[in-house]
């Protein structure tokens, strides 16, 4: 008996799934700590000015019991934050959508809806990146003094940590449900989850509580709430340990306490706190082409200088060489 073979025949073609995947995405994080945003603004406008007034000096000196007092003058200063637009778009067109074996149009939107995300955590990390308050890693007494002379060897240490939450009680800021944040990068948690010594993240974590190396977490240390992302700035080729660029990769880690950060945006035709998703208008003759994209009008800004500090350290499964 002959039989028909496969390969006699061209009606065989391969199958697609008809799930529409995407590229590897890490969670969006920073906009959670903007916890100042203008709750009474006077009207619209292209930047918001938040007012921050002085403490006054304390008043240690005995009052005389004939003298009046004499009045002291307040201060103030303040905090622009300018609003910005930011936006996207991506077009569909009839015949991608007519021949294609899965739906674009769902594919596209939620592109889109991710890029505005995504875009908006960049925009936070460059705000949280050009702090003033920054030290450089190797335990908090490193000799370093600059990021282009960060070597190799200096990695992050627990000492690190503890030098930044001393300077941000010293600076009487509030943390959150009595924790400050931490946002620091997976190559970085590495170095400090790794480091030993009684004094270390692993101790008590290997004699006591052992449940964070197992999960392979920081977890909070030194009363700092640790979020690993790989969205934490990493500063390409930024050092060369000698005062030069070179081919060392520098991290940032970011620690904060309360009014760190600062967010203002517009409240004008249906903008708000998060971007828009906006479907574009089919303007062409044989409304073939479907816009769809996202936009925002706003901005962030530091608030207080003194809640955010930032640590800069090689990592030793970084790029080095």
């Amino acid at each position: 008996m002959a039989y028909t073979q496969q390969s006699s025949l061209s009606v065989d073609q391969a199958a697609y799934d008809r799930m529409a995947y995407f590229a590897l995405r890490s969670e969006l994080l920073f906009d959670q700590a903007a916890d100042v945003q203008a709750s009474n603004q006077t009207m619209p406008g292209s930047s918001v000015v938040f007012t921050i007034f002085s403490e006054l000096a304390t008043a240690t000196t005995p009052l005389t019991e004939t003298d009046d007092v004499t009045p002291v003058a307040m201060g103030d200063s303040q905090v622009t934050v300018t609003l910005t637009e930011y936006g996207n778009t991506v077009n569909t067109t009839a015949k991608l959508r007519g021949t294609a074996f899965l739906d674009v149009d769902a594919a596209a939107a939620n592109l889109i809806g991710y890029n505005a995300g995504n875009s908006m955590d960049v925009i936070v990390r460059e705000v949280l990146a050009g702090g003033d308050n920054v030290i450089y890693g190797g335990g908090g007494s490193s000799d370093e003094t600059s990021r282009t002379a960060i070597e190799a060897e200096d990695i992050i240490e627990a000492n690190d940590v503890r030098k930044v939450t001393a300077a941000l009680r010293g600076a009487s800021v509030s943390p959150w449900s009595g924790y400050y944040i931490g946002f620091i990068h997976p190559d970085v948690s590495y170095d400090l989850r790794r480091e030993t010594g009684n004094a270390s993240w692993n101790a008590p974590h290997v004699q006591v509580d052992t449940a964070n190396i197992y999960m392979g977490e920081i977890g909070t240390f030194e009363s700092v709430r640790f979020i690993e992302t790989p969205r934490t700035k990493v500063r390409a080729n930024a050092s060369n340990g000698a005062g030069s660029t070179g081919t060392i990769d520098v991290y940032d880690t970011y620690i904060m306490g309360r009014q760190a950060l600062a967010k203002a945006y517009s409240f004008v035709d249906g903008n708000g706190p998060v971007p828009q998703i906006r479907r574009g208008p089919v303007v062409d003759s044989l409304m073939r082409f479907n816009p769809i994209g996202w936009y925002w009008l706003g901005g962030y800004g530091l608030f207080r200088q003194a809640s955010l500090r930032r640590i800069e350290s090689s990592s030793s499964i970084g790029v080095n060489a």
